[in-house]
């Protein structure tokens, strides 16, 4: 059965192993999450539960929401998100999930949004070199240089690396390590960085390619 949960990145940190080597983690706060909603073939075409996370004051919820919510008999949660996974059917409205659904050892991909750089230009966003310092490059060494588009096809091709906005959009690290788990305070410790700034919301599911 496909395991999910909502987490809040905690930050990163390093623990040792039993043969004294350091594991560099970060620390995801995972769940307690519930179930709010279940989907099913026959009346949505497709499998899946809709999860929820984080406690929110019933004045900053709406109308909508708050039906939602007392349709299910469950508190309002501040992050919905959801989740299609095999063997979902045995899963109800109301069910809890905690970190203790993963286990030490399991590989996982985790998913959240990535920290906003702002506009940046063609070096940082896209690795490019720099442009060579002498023979009339300047005032800017930095700057994409030549597009290769002249009157034919008289127009930039689609596709084409330029400066942008970059980050602040969702990024998914696959096969992570679960290095430890802590049931009491609803914690897991996963191997290496997650994407995203220390309290933002991140996903944690099965890894697809382990």
């Amino acid at each position: 059965m496909q395991k999910a949960i909502i987490g809040k990145k905690i930050g990163m940190t390093q623990i040792f192993d039993e043969s004294g080597k350091v594991i560099p983690v970060t620390v995801v706060e995972a769940g307690p999450c519930v179930v709010v909603q279940k989907k099913t073939i026959e009346n949505d075409g497709y499998a899946a539960v809709q999860i929820g996370f984080g406690e929110v004051k019933a004045k900053n919820v709406n109308k909508p929401m708050k039906g939602h919510f007392a349709k299910a008999d469950v508190a309002a949660k501040k992050t919905l998100k959801e989740f299609r996974l095999e063997g979902c059917d045995g899963m109800n409205v109301g069910d809890i999930i905690k970190a203790d659904t993963f286990a030490v050892g399991d590989s996982v991909d985790v998913s959240g949004t990535s920290k906003g750089k702002g506009f940046a230009g063609a070096i940082k966003r896209h690795n490019q070199h720099r442009l060579k310092e002498t023979h009339g490059t300047g005032p800017v060494h930095r700057e994409a240089g030549s597009m290769g588009a002249c009157s034919s096809p008289s127009r930039i091709y689609k596709g084409k690396g330029m400066p942008g906005h970059m980050g602040a959009e969702k990024v998914t690290v696959q096969n992570l390590e679960v290095v430890k788990i802590d049931t009491e305070n609803n914690l897991i410790a996963v191997k290496g960085a997650i994407p995203g700034a220390k309290g933002s919301i991140v996903t944690i599911v099965n890894s697809v390619k382990a």
